[in-house]
């Protein structure tokens, strides 16, 4: 869609061109497997002066995407599933947006991701509300950039048409791929892991406080708290034993669902895990 991008040894380079600096794919968008991909970027597209296809692969052509198309329809976007099932390929007709307040029925990062983005592109101040907090990356990088996002409780608020400027980004550590460097360090006798750099986002640290409600060994180092808040995280063998695992938290952890059944296992006692249907 026009911009240059440049891999340098692992530093990314990004020549952006403004909010509304992207131009028309020759060819169908393909996001390979990612649903983040698919619902991030629909937001961005429903507000472009062109027409753009999204596909992926099967798995994607699988996930559902109605949770999305629905609240970028009300604001007046041009979104269909091009097989007539609520999935992926996707045809995005680009639109003059309308602001709005939307009521989102699931906790979902990637449905406010969504709405946030198209709201970059509407006439007013669009707004998201989620049954509760889910992970707030989007609305720390938006404000990293200089645009205009608010919170108040489990509502998302964003304002048009901002002045974007680039910024230097230090990724921080991804706490998922550490879950299973955490499960090891508590599970394996006589070791010790040290886990440099990892976010600690309190929308997404869930792992941590399931660990440490199950009896983990857990120190947070070297904590730092602005942007995205990461830490390096110690970890020691520990003598688990068994948690509920519900509500609030569940959106906070929900990649790390699995490390946490593995971790249950090998626990005292019964481990329960309510509330987890939003896997998808």
């Amino acid at each position: 869609m026009g911009i240059n991008i440049e891999n340098n040894n692992g530093e990314i380079l990004v020549r952006g061109k403004g909010l509304h600096g992207l131009t028309a794919p020759d060819n169908v968008l393909d996001v390979g497997n990612s649903g983040t991909t698919t619902r991030l970027i629909s937001g961005i597209l429903a507000g472009q002066d062109f027409i753009s296809e999204l596909t992926g692969d099967a798995s994607i052509r699988k996930r559902p995407m109605k949770r999305i198309m629905t609240p970028l329809s009300q604001m007046g976007a041009d979104i269909i599933s091009l097989n007539g099932n609520g999935c992926a390929p996707l045809k995005i007709s680009g639109k003059k947006l309308q602001a709005i307040h939307y009521d989102s029925p699931v906790a979902s990062a990637q449905v406010k991701s969504c709405v946030l983005l198209a709201g970059l592109y509407a006439d007013g101040i669009t707004s998201v509300t989620e049954p509760v907090l889910s992970r707030n990356h989007t609305e720390i990088m938006l404000n990293y950039f200089g645009a205009d996002v608010t919170s108040e409780g489990t509502t998302a608020s964003v304002k048009p048409d901002p002045s974007l400027y680039g910024r230097e980004i230090l990724v921080p550590g991804d706490i998922s791929s550490a879950a299973y460097f955490i499960a090891a360090g508590l599970l394996v006798p006589n070791s010790e892991i040290l886990l440099k750099n990892v976010g600690t986002n309190p929308t997404r640290d869930g792992i941590l406080r399931v660990c440490k409600a199950m009896g983990a060994d857990i120190t947070l180092l070297n904590e730092t708290k602005e942007g995205e808040p990461t830490a390096d995280l110690l970890i020691r063998p520990s003598s688990l034993h068994g948690t509920t695992v519900e509500g609030a938290i569940i959106p906070t952890l929900i990649d790390e669902l699995p490390m946490i059944a593995v971790m249950a296992a090998f626990a005292e006692g019964t481990t329960v895990i309510r509330d987890a249907a939003e896997l998808v």
